[in-house]
C-alpha cells in the first residue's frame, strides 16, 4: 500500500488557536452551530486539561503505527495529532515514546480514533491524550499510509492545519479558515452565558428568561395541583 506525506501544509493563525484554547469544547461546537464534535466516544485518558492545536493528520493501516512514525518530523510546536485507521482499530498504536518525542518537539496532545496505551505514564508526564480505547495490545510497523492529508474522524472531516479544541467533554475541530470567525462568536457566546449565570445568581428562573412558558403551553403542558393531578380528596 502507498502513500503520501505532505509537508508544510497551511495552518489556522497561532494567534485564533491561542484564543480557541480559551475556551471549552461545548462553547465552540455551540459557537459553529453545533458542529465539528467528535463523537462521544473519543474521550481523555486525563482529567482537568485543555488544548488547543493545529492538527497533524494521520491515515495509517489497522494494527499498524509506521506513519505516526513518520508523522513526528512534520510535526512541530503547538500542533495536535490526529490519528484514524483505514478500518476501525483499538490497538494500542500511541503510547509513552512517542509522546516523549512530541512532546520534546512541543506538540500539544493527540486525539486517536483508536487505543492507546501507557495511560499512567502519559498522565506523569503531562501529555495530553483522547482516544477511542485504551488497549495494551501493541502493533506492527509494515503498511503504508498518510501523513497530512484530509481524514474522517467520527464523521467529521480534519484537514491539516485545522484547529483542535479539546478537554474533559471530548474534541471539536474548527476549519482553519473559520478559526478567526470562531473566536468571535465563543466570545459573544461567553459574554451570554455570563449575563445569563448572573441571572441565575440572582434567582431568575430558566423558563422566564428564555420565554419557555409560552412554549410550554403552546406544546400542551398543563401544570396541575398535586390533588388535581391524583384525584386526592374526591
Amino acid at each position: 500500500m502507498g502513500g503520501v506525506i505532505v509537508t508544510n501544509p497551511p495552518k489556522a493563525d497561532a494567534k485564533d488557536v491561542e484564543a480557541l484554547a480559551a475556551f471549552g469544547v461545548a462553547t465552540v461546537g455551540e459557537a459553529m452551530g453545533r458542529t465539528g464534535l467528535l463523537g462521544p466516544s473519543i474521550r481523555p485518558v486525563q482529567q482537568g486539561v485543555r488544548v488547543a492545536g493545529t492538527a497533524v493528520t494521520v491515515l495509517s493501516w489497522p494494527g499498524d503505527n509506521l506513519m505516526i512514525h513518520a508523522a513526528v518530523e512534520q510535526c512541530a510546536a503547538g500542533d495536535i495529532l490526529v490519528v484514524t485507521t483505514t478500518s476501525p482499530c483499538t490497538d494500542g498504536l500511541f503510547g509513552e515514546l512517542f509522546a516523549t518525542a512530541l512532546q520534546q518537539r512541543g506538540v500539544r496532545g493527540v486525539v486517536l480514533n483508536t487505543g492507546i496505551r501507557d495511560t499512567q505514564e502519559l498522565r506523569d508526564m503531562g501529555f495530553a491524550a483522547w482516544s477511542r480505547a485504551v488497549s495494551s495490545q501493541g502493533t506492527v510497523k509494515a503498511t503504508g499510509g498518510s501523513v497530512n492529508v484530509p481524514i474522517a474522524v467520527d464523521g467529521q472531516v480534519v484537514r491539516p492545519g485545522d484547529v483542535i479544541v479539546a478537554d474533559d467533554d471530548g474534541v471539536v475541530v474548527v476549519p482553519r479558515e473559520k478559526a478567526r470567525e470562531t473566536v468571535e462568536r465563543s466570545e459573544a457566546r461567553e459574554a451570554k452565558e455570563a449575563a445569563t449565570r448572573a441571572a441565575f445568581l440572582e434567582g431568575q428562573l430558566g423558563l422566564d428568561r428564555y420565554g419557555l412558558r409560552d412554549t410550554l403551553k403552546r406544546l400542551g403542558v398543563e401544570y396541575r395541583s398535586y390533588e388535581e393531578y391524583t384525584g386526592a380528596g374526591s
